[in-house]
């Protein structure tokens, strides 16, 4: 049975990563361990600022966006000597196993540790952009796409009384979840993805023909993986001849009181990770199918081949006609 295990975010923050710090601990706790916060991510392991985390200190945290732990990306700890310094500030404060949360570049580093190192480390998924392999969802997709639908429920109001097109750029690097999910909802004319091709031709025609029809506003949402929004906008407008507006939502996705269902996932994983560590598990990633925890080896998450699912993309075609 494990005395004592380490938590730390990594990368981009995500609404929910405080809800699963919170699991972790409680969840340390109730096994008769301690629980022990990692600031600022791998580079506040290689730098030893490591602080206790008591049952108290984690009150109050489930409904804060963020992380109470802070994130940083680390170039030093891609280096052995990094490495070796992480490790070795570990051993110092007797931590035995180690929660890691975020994303696939988090995973990564948590399987160095693990096969290089010998420290015992779970993962936990942690990102808005829903682009981890091995999870139906990731901790902090749901509150991105909440808050992206909020602001284009907002645009279309807007975008009716002067009569314009609005693109509406959202986060999404590789993935385009977060454009899928909020333009199908928010009854987006066109969805651009990067994961595939489009045609500005096309969706120049569909705005044409709309105007015909007497339609006199659209909105296109489009995944910064696919496109940036001024490029599509400049092509939207002298193609159709429309004043075309852009709208980049930027950062403000990452932040925000997380929704139920992302703290309701970042305690489910969290704790299922703890678990994992106290029976002698390692290198391995938590994530959900359906409302079931599942388990898998760390590196699952970015060697799986992601199969987008094109269904939403037809549905979203029909019904804006």
């Amino acid at each position: 049975m494990l005395k004592r295990i380490g938590v730390l975010t990594s990368g981009g923050d995500a609404p929910g990563m405080n809800a699963a710090i919170r699991a972790v601990v409680r969840t340390a706790i109730y096994h008769g361990a301690e629980a022990c916060g990692i600031r600022r991510g791998y580079q506040g392991l290689i730098e030893g600022d490591v602080r206790p985390l008591p049952v108290e200190s984690v009150s109050g945290i489930i409904n804060r966006g963020g992380t109470i732990l802070l994130t940083a990306r680390s170039q030093e700890f891609m280096t052995e000597d990094g490495q070796r310094k992480a490790s070795d500030t570990l051993a110092r404060h007797g931590i035995e196993g180690l929660v890691v949360i975020g994303g696939d570049g988090s995973y990564r580093g948590a399987k160095v540790l693990s096969e290089k190192w010998s420290v015992p480390t779970i993962g936990v998924p942690g990102s808005i952009d829903n682009d981890i392999a091995g999870t139906d969802c990731t901790i902090g997709f749901s509150t991105a796409v909440n808050t992206a639908l909020d602001a284009i429920d907002k645009i279309r109001d807007t975008a009716h009384s002067h009569e314009r097109i609005f693109v509406v750029e959202v986060m999404g690097r590789a993935r385009g979840a977060i454009a899928l999910e909020v333009g199908l909802a928010g009854g987006a004319e066109a969805i651009l993805i990067p994961e595939l091709p489009y045609s500005i031709e096309k969706v120049n025609q569909k705005i044409i023909a709309g105007g015909q029809r007497g339609k006199k506003s659209c909105i296109i949402v489009v995944a910064e993986g696919a496109a940036r929004g001024e490029q599509v906008a400049a092509e939207i407008e002298k193609g159709t001849g429309y004043q075309t507006r852009v709208t980049v939502l930027g950062h403000v996705q990452r932040g925000g009181s997380p929704a139920s269902l992302d703290r309701v996932l970042a305690s489910q994983l969290g704790s299922a990770a703890v678990n994992l560590l106290m029976q002698g598990q390692s290198g391995k990633m938590v994530g959900v199918s359906g409302h079931h925890v599942t388990v898998n080896d760390l590196e699952y998450a970015w060697t799986a081949p992601f199969d987008t699912d094109r269904r939403f993309l037809d549905l979203a075609e029909i019904l804006s006609i």
